[in-house]
C-alpha cells in the first residue's frame, strides 16, 4: 500500500507521482488532476456524487486516511494463561455469563496495536539512529550499553506514546511500586476484587489479567464485579453532545437552570448544538435540580444495581431515597425523645419484652441474614431493598406505632423493655445501612450509641452486624402477622370507600377459630388504636351478617357496616365521574396503540410507557366498578 500524503495533507514526493503534483496540497492536487485528464482526453466523465466525510471533532477539518508505522505487542501468548485462569476459577466473573464475552474476545484475540499518536503518555521505548535501524530496550543507557552505540551516535526516540489501555494494564501493579519489591506490592497484589462497566471488559479488565500473569506471574485480582451502564432515564447513554449528563454533585448538592444550562453547553465539541441542548435542559429542569444529599443519592445507585446491562437513571428515585433519609432521621428522633434519659435512675430495673419487641427483633435478624447473603452475592440492589422495607414498613411503620401503645402501658418493665427495644435495634440498623448511607448513619449513631452501651468514635469501626438465628422467634412473627392482617384489612375497606381515617369505625367479627378469640382478646387495645375502631363485635356464625364492607383473615371475617359511615349517593357520583373519565381516555390510548405508525416511529421506551399507563387504567376500571357494585349493594 503506497500513502501519498505527508503530515500536513500535500502529496509525497514518491517516484510514482509526477513531479508536478509534488508538495501540491490535496484540494490543489485534485484540481489539478482533472485538469491534466481533460487535457489528455481520459476523462470520460464527472459525476455527482454524495459521500459521507468525517470531519475532525473540534476543527471541523475533513479527516484524511493516513499510513503511519505502528508498535504492536503479539497477544496471543499473553492470552492463553489469561484464558486459564477464568477457566480454572482463580478469575470468577459476577453475574457469570460475563465470563462468556471474555471468552469471546480473548479466544479471538489479534495482535495488538500500543502505539497512539497523541502528546501525552509513557513513550514507546524505541530509539532510531541516523540509517534508520531501530532499538528498544527499557532506557537510551541501556540501548547504547546493549549495543555498542558510541555517545556521538545520535538516536532520537519515537514519537509514539503507549496505547492509553497498555498503560492502564499496569495499573493493579505499577500503583504499589512495581518493578521494586516494596511492601506495598507484596501487601496488596494481588487485589481482591474489581468493580467496573462491562464495556471495557475487553479494554481494560483482560489486559490487566494478561499483564499481571505475565509481570507478577500471578492473577490480580479473584473477582470481577460487573455493573449495568448508567442512562437517562429515556434509556439513552449520557453524552456531553447529547446534553444528558448529569454530574453526581449537582445531584447532591443541587443546581439552578441556568447554572446547569451554562454547565451543559459550555465546551462542546460541536457548538452549533447548543441551543438544542439548552432547550431540552429548559423542558426538563424548568427549576433546575434540588438538593438530594449524599446519602439519597448513594442508596440510589445501590438500589439500581441489579445484574442487568442498563441502569435507567430517573430523579424520582433519587427524591424517594431522600424521602427514606427523612423517614429514618424522623424515626430517630422518635427513639431519642422517648429514651434519652428515662431510665437513668432506675437501678437494674426489672425488662419485660412485649410480642412487639420480640417481633421487631426477629425481623431484625431476617433482614440481617438477607443483607448478608445479599452483599455476598455482590446484589447490592437487594441488599437496599430489603433494608428500604424493614426501616420504612416494619420498623416505621408498625413497631413505632406499635411502641406508643407499650410505652403507655402501667408496667414499668414493659415500658423499659420497649425503650431497650427501640435502641438496640435503630443502632444494630445504622450499623447495617452505614456501607449503603455512611452520613446519615453516622451522625444518628453518635446520639444512639451511647444509649446502647457502644463505645468508639464512629459507626465505621463498629462490628457488622451477623445473623442470630437463636434470636429468632417464629410464635412472635405469627402473631404479628395475625395482627397486621386484620388491621391493614380494616384500613384497606377505609381506603376503598374513601372513609377518613380520623373517623373512628365500629367492626363485627364472625368465625373464625378459639385461636382468633383469644387473640383479639389479647390484642384488643392494639387493634382499636391502630385501626382507629370504636367497638369490636362478634356475633355467631350462623347469624345473618350485616350489609358491610368484608376482609378475610384466614377464617375469620372482619365486617365493617357501612350504611351510617358513608353517603351512599356522594360516593356513587364521585366513582361514575371517575369511570367516565376513564372510560372517555382509553378508547383514545388503545386507538395509539393499534396504530402501526405509532408503534414504527416511537422509541420502545415511550410504546413500554404507553403499554404501562393502558394497564394500570383498566386495572383502575375493574377496581373502581368492583367498589360500584359493593356500595349499590348496601
Amino acid at each position: 500500500m503506497i500513502n501519498v500524503l505527508d503530515l500536513s495533507a500535500a502529496i509525497l514526493p514518491l517516484p510514482e507521482i509526477p513531479e508536478r503534483y509534488h508538495g501540491v496540497d490535496r484540494y490543489e492536487a485534485r484540481d489539478l488532476i482533472i485538469h491534466d485528464l481533460r487535457e489528455l482526453d481520459l476523462l470520460e466523465q464527472i459525476a455527482e456524487h454524495k459521500l459521507m466525510v468525517p470531519r475532525g471533532d473540534r476543527t471541523g477539518v475533513v479527516i484524511e486516511p493516513m499510513l503511519t508505522d505502528q508498535w504492536f505487542v503479539k497477544a496471543k501468548p499473553l492470552a492463553e494463561p489469561a484464558i486459564r485462569a477464568v477457566e480454572d476459577g482463580r478469575i470468577r466473573f459476577i453475574p457469570d455469563n460475563w465470563k462468556n464475552t471474555y471468552f469471546q474476545w480473548m479466544n479471538n484475540i489479534v495482535d495488538w496495536c500500543i502505539s497512539r499518536q497523541i502528546w501525552w503518555g509513557h513513550r514507546i521505548p524505541a530509539w532510531y539512529d541516523a540509517a534508520g535501524m531501530v532499538y528498544v530496550g527499557r532506557s537510551e543507557e541501556e540501548v547504547r550499553a546493549e549495543h555498542g552505540l558510541q555517545p556521538g551516535i545520535e538516536l532520537r526516540q519515537d514519537e509514539d506514546v503507549l496505547d492509553t489501555w497498555f498503560s492502564s494494564a499496569l495499573w493493579p501493579f505499577s500503583t504499589l511500586g512495581w518493578p521494586d519489591k516494596t511492601p506495598e506490592l507484596g501487601t496488596f497484589y494481588p487485589g481482591s476484587v474489581l468493580v467496573t462497566g462491562f464495556d471495557i471488559i475487553f479494554f481494560w479488565v483482560a489486559r490487566m489479567i494478561m499483564m499481571g500473569l505475565a509481570f507478577m506471574e500471578d492473577v490480580p485480582f479473584h473477582e470481577v464485579y460487573i455493573h449495568g451502564l448508567v442512562r437517562d432515564a429515556e434509556g439513552q447513554k449520557m453524552s456531553k453532545s447529547k446534553g444528558n449528563v448529569l454530574d453526581p454533585i449537582d445531584l447532591i448538592d443541587g443546581i439552578g437552570v441556568d447554572a446547569l444550562v451554562r454547565k451543559r453547553t459550555q465546551g462542546l465539541m460541536q457548538p452549533k448544538m447548543a441551543e438544542r441542548i439548552e432547550k431540552q435542559t429548559r423542558k426538563d429542569y424548568p427549576e433546575g435540580i434540588p438538593s438530594f444529599g449524599t446519602d439519597a443519592l448513594r442508596f440510589t445507585f445501590a438500589s439500581l444495581a441489579s445484574t442487568g446491562r442498563d441502569i435507567r437513571f430517573d430523579l424520582k428515585r433519587v427524591e424517594g431515597y431522600r424521602n427514606f433519609c427523612n423517614k429514618l432521621w424522623n424515626a430517630a428522633r422518635y427513639v431519642l425523645m422517648n429514651t434519652e434519659g428515662q431510665d437513668t435512675g432506675l437501678a437494674s430495673p426489672r425488662v419485660d419484652s412485649s410480642i412487639a419487641d420480640r417481633w421487631i427483633n426477629s425481623r431484625l435478624q431476617r433482614v440481617t441474614q438477607t443483607v448478608a447473603e445479599s452483599f455476598a452475592q455482590y446484589r447490592f440492589d437487594l441488599a437496599s431493598q430489603s433494608l428500604y422495607d424493614f426501616v420504612w414498613s416494619e420498623y416505621c411503620d408498625w413497631y413505632l406505632e406499635l411502641s406508643k401503645i407499650e410505652l403507655q402501658d402501667a408496667d414499668l418493665a414493659r415500658q423499659v423493655g420497649t425503650r431497650q427495644t427501640l435502641v438496640q435495634v435503630l443502632e444494630t440498623l445504622l450499623r447495617l445501612l452505614h456501607p449503603l448511607m455512611p452520613f446519615i448513619t453516622e451522625e444518628i449513631w453518635q446520639r444512639v450509641a451511647p444509649l446502647a452501651g457502644k463505645t468508639g468514635a464512629t459507626v465505621m469501626l463498629q462490628a457488622y452486624p451477623e445473623f442470630d438465628r437463636n434470636a429468632l422467634d417464629p410464635y412472635a412473627e405469627a402473631e404479628l402477622g395475625w395482627l397486621m392482617e386484620v388491621i391493614m384489612g380494616v384500613r384497606r375497606i377505609r381506603g376503598e370507600m374513601n372513609i377518613p381515617p380520623s373517623k373512628p369505625l365500629p367492626v363485627v367479627l364472625q368465625g373464625g377459630s378459639a385461636a382468633d378469640r383469644q387473640r383479639v382478646e389479647t390484642y384488643a387495645t392494639k387493634i382499636a388504636k391502630l385501626a382507629r375502631l370504636d367497638r369490636i363485635d362478634w356475633i355467631a356464625a350462623e347469624v345473618p351478617a350485616p350489609e358491610a364492607a368484608m376482609t378475610l383473615v384466614g377464617e375469620l371475617k372482619v365486617l365493617v357496616p357501612l350504611r351510617d359511615l358513608i353517603d351512599k349517593d356522594a360516593e356513587l357520583a364521585r366513582l361514575g365521574k371517575e369511570m367516565a373519565r376513564l372510560t372517555k381516555e382509553m378508547p383514545r390510548l388503545e386507538g395509539k396503540l393499534a396504530d402501526p405508525a405509532f408503534l414504527a416511529k416511537a422509541p420502545p421506551q415511550v410504546v413500554e410507557k404507553e403499554q404501562r399507563r393502558l394497564r394500570e387504567m383498566r386495572a383502575s376500571l375493574h377496581e373502581l366498578e368492583g367498589q360500584t357494585a359493593r356500595i349499590r349493594s348496601l
